[in-house]
């Protein structure tokens, strides 16, 4: 590709609203441009990136066994409907009818369009298991777009589906993908890192997502340095600190003027935070009054308390809402509250004699013992880790990183299947659920990460597999007669003739212009020709990852570029 014949052009400057290398690097390349927020055009620079990232995907897919389908991205309500998706996703669900009034859903995923398909072309155990994927748009409206490519509102995913009759099938499925997903993050020379993760609004069993440690990034990961152990903090557990369990005390009012907070109830009782109750109140969607306590040293996970809700939509309780239930704020108790769900941390276990509120102004009660004391509708770990807790695998303490989310694999078992009577005959002729796995890698994602993982500041260095060409040319001669250009031009149909993918800098510009472009955009490798380089005897040629130059005769370029590339590939291997 000749330069002058480019569409798009490379900017100087940082857009104002990038904050993110790879949104600024993006950007400047000419790899991308905003269409509307979190909507993006892709130039012919990034599209060929793209499709190179999609070619590896593709490739390690099917080397796992994954048949390569579509399905649209326009769906039918009713499927979003029947597997209650359509009510519990809020308005980052791209909604709209068609003419004659039926209810349309924007895809943000396909596990609804799959286990369709799966009813009707499914009968017998005896085609399955399968594994099918595709690469296709989705759309989620969400809220606050930013960091460029890593979080948008229209994107392209690759998702892949398995179908199993057993659960030991689709754990067998998930290892293949999981495996897939390697392959796919190596060879794209991203480094990852898998963590337990959250079900969220897909359901399931269980789920893993591949991270990139990223100052920039939204999910905050709870890893052990000392054994490996690493989960989304929305799902990280640890070991909580057991205290001795005292002998039970009889319950005893005391006066705790102006002290709202654990700190000034603690410090007022003489105890530790550890031996007090926290009170925490939320209200769901539907109006639903919830109390949660936990021990006072220790804070509330609200994705666990959701999903121990079954995904309810959850907010902070107002003074007015407490009030109404009997609840005095910041002197809460579960004692002598009727009517109010009443759901406990499991800490509730870990020590006795606790200080907690007594639903009157003023006033909290010492030696508040569970269950003696107050009961909960549900007692389950609800407690979000930090940094410094005890790892639950080995003990040692734990730390906080944030992270981007490339890739997530989940075990949806039978949630979709028996929604929409996806069933198979089994040997007996029983007709069975059948179970299913989903695998998504967000195609534009995992290219921003690559740049953030892949660039100085001088621009983007690309990994040769992905780059958008393997050799960035630049004619340093200004008049298309001289030698230096006739050099060029006839090196540059040389290379096109062996193969090469090159882009060729064949633009009436500055050198120094020409340079900075080269760096900006990222390419393997340059090529410069100029009348020093031939009267040295040949081409200056120069890695993009290093500052050295080499003067390569020009009958030796094409086994030079070959050599640099597989060097270059091969550098982490």
């Amino acid at each position: 590709m000749r330069m002058s014949q480019l569409f798009g052009n490379t900017l100087r400057e940082n857009p104002a609203d990038a904050e993110m290398p790879s949104h600024q690097l993006l950007m400047r390349a000419g790899m991308i441009r905003p269409l509307a927020a979190g909507i993006y055009s892709y130039l012919p620079l990034g599209w060929r990136v793209l499709h190179k990232i999609e070619t590896i995907m593709r490739q390690e897919m099917e080397a796992a066994g994954a048949q390569e389908m579509m399905m649209p991205v326009v769906q039918p309500a009713e499927l979003w409907q029947a597997t209650g998706r359509w009510q519990s996703i809020g308005p980052d669900m791209g909604r709209l009818r068609d003419r004659s009034g039926r209810d349309l859903v924007l895809a943000m995923t396909h596990e609804e369009v799959m286990a369709e398909l799966a009813r009707r072309e499914v009968q017998s155990y005896r085609q399955l298991p399968r594994l099918v994927f595709h690469i296709q748009t989705k759309f989620r409206d969400e809220p606050r777009p930013r960091g460029g490519l890593v979080r948008v509102r229209e994107f392209t995913m690759k998702d892949a589906y398995s179908l199993d009759t057993t659960f030991e099938g689709l754990d067998i499925a998930y290892q293949k993908m999981y495996k897939a997903y390697v392959n796919i993050f190596h060879r794209c020379d991203v480094k990852t890192q898998s963590v337990q993760a959250d079900v969220g609004q897909m359901g399931g069993s269980a789920s893993q997502e591949f991270m990139t440690l990223n100052e920039h990034g939204e999910d905050l990961l709870i890893l052990c340095p000392s054994c490996g152990y690493g989960a989304n903090a929305e799902q990280a557990t640890f070991a909580k600190p057991e205290v001795p369990r005292p002998p039970e005390r009889d319950v005893e009012e005391l006066a705790t003027p102006g002290c709202k907070t654990i700190a000034d109830v603690a410090a007022f009782a003489g105890v530790p935070t550890h031996q007090t109750l926290k009170a925490v109140f939320y209200t769901t969607g539907e109006g639903e009054f919830i109390f949660v306590i936990i021990r006072g040293d220790l804070e509330v996970n609200e994705t666990k308390l959701q999903n121990l809700l079954g995904g309810a939509e959850l907010h902070p309780a107002t003074d007015n809402e407490i009030l109404a239930v009997g609840g005095v704020p910041g002197y809460a108790s579960p004692l002598g509250l009727t009517g109010v769900r009443v759901i406990a941390d499991d800490s509730v276990y870990l020590g006795g004699n606790f200080v907690a509120g007594a639903n009157r102004e003023g006033y909290h009660l010492l030696n508040v013992n569970y269950p003696r004391d107050f009961e909960a509708e549900v007692v389950a770990d609800l407690t979000l880790a930090r940094a410094g807790d005890a790892c639950p695998e080995c003990g040692a303490a734990l730390t906080e990183k944030r992270g981007i989310e490339v890739g997530h694999l989940f075990k949806l078992g039978t949630r979709y299947s028996q929604a929409l009577g996806a069933t198979y005959l089994d040997a007996e002729g029983l007709a069975q659920p059948i179970v299913m796995g989903s695998y998504g890698i967000g195609t534009g994602r995992l290219m921003a990460v690559v740049v953030e993982q892949h660039h100085d500041e001088h621009g983007i260095i690309w990994p040769p597999e992905i780059a958008p060409y393997h050799l960035h040319m630049v004619n340093l001669g200004r008049d298309p007669e001289e030698e230096t250009t006739q050099a060029a031009q006839a090196l540059y149909a040389d290379l096109l003739a062996q193969g090469f993918e090159v882009l060729y800098d064949d633009r009436d510009e500055r050198a120094g212009v020409k340079f900075n472009d080269a760096d900006l955009i990222g390419v393997p490798v340059r090529a410069t020709i100029s009348r020093r380089s031939l009267a040295q005897g040949g081409v200056e040629v120069k890695r993009r990852d290093a500052s050295e130059r080499t003067i390569i005769p020009t009958e030796a370029l094409a086994g030079e570029i070959q050599q640099l590339l597989h060097s270059m590939s091969a550098r982490d291997s």
